[in-house]
């Protein structure tokens, strides 16, 4: 049970079990109390025993803390006591630290220590060289050593060769050595044929030699004689 809850309880229970007649005034003492936990008008601290007050006081006090640790909704520092205040302050640092670190939520490095602030280069250093190295995101080489600019240029031109014979984009055929660039152009033909003699995919006439016309003729002679193709 909750604190709010329990001073509730508390007062319900002293309140209202002395008999029927107090009833009314101990509902208006418990919405009273409500209202001053809730922070809510009307709240007359006047109505509220020196226990009830402190206690309303010291459970602020801790939402508020809560609210300050957590980092969901407002933080009022001027209630915290000078160790609380700290120990608020290191852990928004190291939500900080985490945000920087994780790329998720708000990353601000002027609230970093000078350590935190050094892993987290370290982790966008590797990061951008992982970027680098797949491709799959923006790559400032001018952060990579010579090594690793090397290694990466050696990782770009097999993603690319792979790219081109696989019919992916980007395909960067000046990229290709003249071998590689046969490899392709060969696959290239071949599927183009496929296509046009199955009828599936793109047909590029103007690619088939005679002979390969020849074959594609008689393929679509025979779909436009099949039953199948009506």
């Amino acid at each position: 049970m909750t604190r709010s809850l329990w001073i509730v309880f508390v007062l319900f229970v002293a309140l209202v079990c002395p008999g029927s007649a107090q009833t009314s005034v101990a509902r208006r003492n418990i919405r009273n109390v409500q209202n001053c936990l809730d922070g809510l008008a009307p709240c007359d601290r006047s109505l509220l025993t020196g226990r009830e007050a402190q206690q309303i006081v010291e459970l602020h006090h801790d939402r508020n803390l809560w609210t300050c640790l957590t980092g969901y909704g407002e933080c009022n520092r001027s209630m915290l006591t000078p160790s609380e205040r700290q120990q608020v302050t290191d852990t928004q640092r190291r939500r900080y630290a985490l945000a920087c670190e994780t790329t998720i939520g708000t990353c601000d490095k002027s609230q970093l220590t000078a350590s935190q602030a050094a892993e987290v280069a370290k982790l966008e250093e590797l990061q951008n060289r992982l970027n680098c190295e797949t491709g799959t995101a923006a790559c400032d080489h001018s952060l990579l050593a010579a090594a690793e600019a090397a290694k990466v240029r050696n990782l770009q031109i097999e993603r690319n060769r792979l790219q081109c014979l696989t019919d992916q984009e980007p395909c960067e055929k000046s990229l290709l050595t003249v071998a590689e660039s046969n490899q392709v152009a060969t696959s290239e033909r071949e599927k183009n044929l496929l296509a046009c003699k199955t009828g599936l995919g793109y047909c590029d006439d103007s690619l088939l030699n005679l002979w390969e016309a020849q074959q594609v003729a008689a393929d679509n002679s025979l779909r436009g004689a099949s039953p199948l193709a009506n």
